[in-house]
């Protein structure tokens, strides 16, 4: 391996791309857990194979349609109703597609919230990043949903899950007046108030391999090389805790773990700036909570955030510990901040039919407060 004057590694030179996996193999020896990630980045750094026919998205279970097609995005409206403050799901784009909001019924996020109080609701449904996408970065998906906000009517009322919980928070942050309340569940916002495999990963793994994954993907991060990363949240065998099926869900229960089979399956590929931007700053900086966020130009103060929030985290979160959420208590300017914590895992907190008979449903009668206003 050389290295230019700048400190920048030449991928150029053909060394063989399992030499960047050293600082895992090194670590290998503290624990059980590195040692497993360092046989899943050997894996993530092989030579790469011929692509895999891509799995077919999960058909969306409650009607809707496109309304709008962006370059990052189709804005998805599940409104029943064309009046009244509208709810702005901010689905997860990390490894899996936004139908994580509207699974089936009972274990749909997107019904939940139109059955207890939002009855115009948008779900924001990802591309699968091209080759043409791959320096994307995070400002490019901040202005496309600033777009999607504009065509929708501000103010709305946004919903961020998971990785989208942190793009909603700066972009409520960086535009306080298009956003009335802001709901964040399962989001890293803290990353280093608690440890997870995800944060430890991060912290681990130096930028330069992240790169070289990307260049390997041809400017993308592909998630069917990432998917083995998160096999113990996502085993099909798992499925009965993660969708918390109750009695009357037995007979309909291999459908059930069928669509999360396929939910699973049917990865999405990251732009390689994406996420090269977002391992770094979120994770490695970690500048959102440090106040060093830089969002279309401007400096992301959390401490400027007034919206009224509501933070919903899961108690055996293995991805996103819920002190990495929770921070947001005293991070946040707004006093006026509600919290649950749920029993389970990451994944029951948008699946799950006890958190979202429970959670969710309490959630949405909180948004639908002063819906007038």
């Amino acid at each position: 391996m050389s290295e230019h004057a700048n400190g920048r590694y030449d991928f150029r030179l053909g060394v063989p791309a399992s030499f960047f996996a050293w600082p895992f193999i090194a670590a290998a020896a503290a624990g059980d857990m590195l040692a497993e990630q360092a046989g899943q980045m050997a894996r993530l750094l092989s030579p790469p194979v011929p692509d895999r026919e891509r799995p077919p998205k999960v058909d969306w279970s409650a009607p809707n349609h496109v309304v709008l097609e962006l370059s990052t995005m189709e804005l998805r409206d599940f409104s029943s109703i064309h009046q009244g403050v509208p709810t702005l799901v901010c689905a997860p784009f990390a490894l899996h597609g936004a139908s994580i909001a509207d699974l089936a019924p009972g274990h749909s996020l997107v019904e939940a919230l139109a059955r207890h109080g939002c009855p115009r609701v948008f779900v924001t449904d990802w591309r699968s990043a091209t080759p043409d996408m791959r320096l994307f970065t995070i400002d490019t998906y901040l202005a496309d949903l600033n777009v999607a906000v504009d065509e929708i009517g501000a103010p709305v009322d946004l919903v961020g899950l998971c990785q989208g919980g942190w793009l909603s928070l700066v972009y409520a942050a960086r535009f306080p007046g298009k956003v009335r309340k802001l709901v964040l569940a399962g989001a890293p916002v803290d990353t280093e108030a608690a440890e997870s495999s995800l944060s430890i990963a991060a912290h681990t793994v130096p930028l330069a391999l992240v790169d070289e994954v990307a260049r390997l993907g041809g400017g993308r991060v592909l998630g069917q090389r990432w998917a083995d990363l998160w096999a113990a949240a996502l085993q099909t065998g798992d499925a009965t805790a993660i969708l918390q099926l109750q009695p009357e869900d037995y007979g309909r229960q291999e459908m059930l773990q069928e669509r999360f089979r396929r939910w699973s399956e049917a990865t999405v590929d990251l732009p390689g700036a994406f996420y090269h931007q977002t391992v770094q700053w979120l994770f490695k900086e970690n500048r959102l909570a440090g106040g060093r966020f830089t969002a279309l130009g401007r400096r992301i103060d959390l401490a400027e955030v007034r919206q009224p929030m509501f933070l919903l985290a899961a108690r055996d979160d293995e991805i996103v510990p819920p002190e990495q959420l929770l921070a947001l208590r005293r991070l946040a300017g707004t006093q006026a901040v509600e919290s649950m914590t749920e029993p389970g895992h990451h994944l029951s907190l948008f699946f799950g039919a006890r958190t979202l008979q429970g959670a969710w449903a309490r959630i949405a009668r909180w948004l639908a407060q002063d819906s007038s206003t």
